[in-house]
């Protein structure tokens, strides 16, 4: 992936993948997904990488094991779109983000 847009896209695939009723919005100012009106995940470019917000802290924690590599921070990921997170991971935090929102 070499573009936000493409990496948008992708992400959008797995989101709707896990959470066919997710619709896009905004949620805290930025683009994201929402499930029965609550944010489901965040996807916000800057000029320097792309942030993954799960709004929840503990699900970055819980997949904390799985982003070596990866910058963090209390509620979200850093990644470029050369070097996106993985699949699973984006999966496992929508996965949970699910289950917190019920």
């Amino acid at each position: 992936m070499a573009t936000y847009e493409e990496l948008h896209d992708h992400v959008r695939a797995l989101v709707l993948g896990v959470a066919p009723d997710a619709e896009e919005g905004t949620s805290y100012g930025m683009p994201a997904w929402k499930v029965r009106g609550k944010p489901l995940l965040g996807l916000n470019e800057t000029k320097h990488h792309v942030g993954l917000y799960p709004f929840g802290s503990a699900i970055v924690d819980a997949v904390r094991d799985r982003l070596d590599g990866f910058t963090t921070t209390k509620g979200g990921v850093q990644c470029t779109p050369d070097h996106p997170l993985p699949d699973d991971v984006i999966v496992e935090m929508v996965r949970l983000r699910l289950a917190e929102i019920g």
